[in-house]
């Protein structure tokens, strides 16, 4: 019977069901006595993965287990990265005075490193050091990987520096270390260190300062490094393509980027997935979609790396629909979509106008089950401010605090803007007072929430608190502090803010910061001093500064200005019928209908259209879009009865249409009837039918809000007693008793 058995262990083919029915065998005849059958099924179990808890079984089985049983079982432990029972394991065999050996200390060091286990790898560093083994290289560079892995940077160098031989392993996770951490300049430090004692560098030292100088921004030090590498005979692997594609991205240096894929497909690199997403997305970067898409096309085997990478590449590039049309595609495909998709294509929804879509994805990412992250939500809040979606953003605040992800600074930052664009700014200030370290995303957020309702007072109150928290402030800071003193004609404030920037702050005014300008000065009637300030400006004004002048001059109806404005507009921008339209009311404003004439004639010969006035209003979870002069809203009939009731109780209270701003040679009769059909007028009737007495109603225009419509939606909050917020593209109105929040200027 003894002689089958130790035939059986000792057959190469043995299967697992033979070693336990010897292992029952050896049992039921007490064999356990005889070391070399307890071996020969250590070592079968072993190398069979074999479950922890019978691997323990067995060693207790054991009346004399050696140091080879326990070798054993915890080299069977790491191989299945059972990484406490290998501890446990080590911790028995000390217990029954067995003197680990220089090939099991490196496994006992690597599970502590394993499992961060900072205070087991210090004992076992301290048993290292009392028996002699602090002149085994490979235990010792055990130790240094382990104070690594524990982020313990200062204890390994230390380690390291006492270490008779190193080897370029034990080099290379040095520098990898010191470049993920950020210090490159160490990390570049050591490698010439390391060339300099003879010891050649390998892929992992090469890839490890690639990686480095490419996640601290240092894009072109990455690519120099990718060149060295080349000249110096080194061919990279996958990984360092990987590596390096990214900074060549960034750099939008599409060139190399071409050479880097001829790189690819000369060393047979095409079916290395992550190579492939780096392709994909270095050539997103560039704004080479063609290319782009070549490379996607060309995948064999299309895996969830690649895809993520181009739906991200659309996205970059404004290619939103081809992105929906990929995404749909893979979908019913039945592929796996992970959170990283969802988000790429929410995201890229989101930014691309196309909110009603970002919402509705959200909705079926939960439905099939995927688990948004703090990544999504930032991604998605967004699109509930852009179309004033308060109910959604309220249920996604509430889902990011159920999950635990409001604190995420970058969540908290949309969730400020989101309710400050939806015209709640309380609500804003409220969750910014609730961050427990904002940082200057956030602040920028509420002083821009605050700009954006008019509210400078507050603006510049929560500028100083920056400061004194101890934030610098930045170029969109600035931004937000000119933009609230426009809003309210502070223009001494104003130019006290525009000097500090570059006096006390070191920061040179860009293009917007000049608009701020122009606009604060316009808005007091300074049109003169504001032409001065861009015709003084270091660099040539772009269509965003001289179209502030334009719109201040239809303010102001300021003529000579306006068209010296409109003739710089028509040749930066020709195709934008907004300028035209500005400059066309002008001249209506002035009663001069030939010139009027004449612009729209330019409009049309050259195939423009004045862009179409849009409201939205959410109602419950839905929102509804109005189009100007549009019918087909299946409530059209009553929204127009109540207007027209409407109308009749505001003439009775002295209200008159203002027809002197339809800017058109019409009939009276025929201003008035065009009045009526304006987007946000039907948005705020919609509302009134749709939601209770006094709820508050929130609106969104497309366009600059309308005089007529401005002055209607003032009656209407006093007679219906609602509060409603109109956002515009030149800010907040909050209507309340009669009266707006911009003071009747805009």
């Amino acid at each position: 019977m003894f002689n089958a058995i130790s035939q059986c262990l000792n057959s190469t083919t043995a299967s697992l069901l033979q070693g336990r029915q010897a292992h029952a065998n050896i049992l039921k005849l007490g064999l356990f006595s005889d070391t070399h059958l307890a071996k020969k099924l250590l070592s079968l179990y072993a190398d069979n993965n074999l479950h922890s808890s019978e691997l323990n079984l067995l060693l207790s089985s054991l009346p004399h287990p050696t140091l080879f049983s326990f070798s054993s079982l915890i080299h069977a432990f790491a191989r299945s990265f059972h990484f406490n029972h290998v501890l446990g394991a080590f911790s028995q065999m000390g217990s029954r005075g067995l003197v680990p050996d220089g090939y099991l200390l490196p496994t006992a060091i690597k599970a502590c490193a394993g499992l961060h286990a900072l205070k087991q790898g210090k004992q076992v560093h301290g048993f290292v050091s009392v028996s002699g083994f602090a002149s085994d290289s490979v235990v010792m560079s055990s130790l240094v990987h382990m104070y690594l892995k524990c982020d313990q940077m200062v204890d390994a160098h230390k380690l390291f520096d006492s270490m008779p031989e190193r080897d370029v392993v034990v080099w290379s996770a040095m520098i990898a270390c010191y470049s993920r951490n950020g210090l490159v300049d160490r990390a570049k430090e050591l490698f010439f260190e390391m060339r300099n004692e003879g010891v050649e560098p390998n892929l992992v030292s090469w890839n490890g300062m690639i990686t480095g100088f490419n996640n601290t921004g240092s894009y072109l030090k990455a690519l120099m490094m990718f060149q060295v590498m080349l000249s110096e005979g080194f061919l990279p692997d996958g990984s360092a393509v990987s590596c390096v594609l990214p900074a060549v991205g960034h750099l939008d240096d599409f060139v190399m980027g071409g050479q880097v894929h001829g790189y690819v497909i000369k060393q047979g690199l095409e079916s290395d997935k992550f190579v492939v997403s780096a392709l994909i997305d270095m050539y997103g970067k560039c704004g080479c979609t063609l290319e782009m898409s070549r490379v996607f096309d060309e995948v064999d085997e299309m895996n969830i790396g690649s895809l993520n990478a181009f739906l991200t590449g659309l996205s970059r590039n404004g290619m939103v629909d081809t992105a929906l049309d990929v995404f749909k595609k893979f979908k019913e495909q039945e592929m796996e979509l992970n959170v990283v998709t969802w988000t790429s294509i929410i995201a890229s929804c989101s930014q691309n106008g196309k909110d009603l879509e970002a919402l509705e994805l959200f909705r079926d990412m939960q439905a099939d089950g995927v688990e948004p992250n703090a990544v999504t939500i930032p991604s998605l809040i967004p699109a509930c401010g852009n179309i004033s979606a308060l109910t959604h953003g309220k249920e996604i605040h509430c889902f990011s605090l159920r999950k635990g992800i409001f604190d995420d600074v970058y969540v908290g930052s949309a969730l400020i803007d989101m309710y400050a664009k939806c015209g709640r700014i309380k609500l804003s200030r409220h969750c910014f007072d609730k961050m427990s370290a904002p940082n200057l995303v956030s602040w920028n957020a509420v002083m821009r929430g605050y700009a954006m309702h008019g509210k400078a007072k507050e603006t510049i109150e929560m500028f100083h608190m920056m400061q004194l928290s101890g934030q610098k402030p930045d170029l969109i800071t600035f931004t937000c502090l000119l933009s609230a003193c426009a809003q309210n004609g502070l223009t001494e404030e104003g130019w006290r803010y525009y000097n500090s920037m570059s006096e006390e702050h070191g920061i040179e005014p860009k293009m917007e910061h000049y608009a701020c300008m122009v606009t604060l000065l316009s808005r007091v009637g300074k049109l003169e001093e504001a032409y001065s300030i861009i015709k003084e400006m270091p660099f040539e004004p772009d269509a965003c500064v001289w179209g502030t002048l334009l719109s201040s001059c239809r303010v102001h109806h300021n003529l000579s200005l306006g068209e010296i404005a409109a003739e710089k507009l028509f040749q930066l921008e020709p195709d934008n019928p907004g300028n035209y339209i500005l400059m066309s009311n002008i001249y209506a404003s002035k009663g001069m209908w030939d010139e009027e004439n004449r612009i729209r004639d330019l409009m049309k010969s050259k195939g423009l259209r004045k862009n179409p006035g849009y409201s939205w209003i959410e109602v419950g979870h839905k929102v509804h879009t109005l189009l100007a002069g549009d019918q087909s809203h299946p409530q059209m009939k009553e929204i127009l009865e109540k207007l027209d009731k409407l109308n009749m109780e505001m003439k009775k209270s002295g209200y008159l249409p203002k027809t002197n701003f339809v800017l058109q040679d019409v009939e009276e009769q025929d201003k008035e009837q065009i009045l009526c059909g304006h987007s946000e007028k039907l948005a705020v009737v919609l509302g009134l039918l749709n939601t209770s007495p006094g709820q508050p109603l929130q609106v969104i225009k497309n366009l600059r809000i309308c005089d007529d419509c401005h002055a209607v939606i003032k009656v209407i909050s006093r007679l219906e007693g609602r509060e409603i917020f109109v956002r515009d593209t030149n800010r907040f109105h909050h209507f309340k008793d009669g009266v707006c929040s911009c003071g009747d200027f805009w």
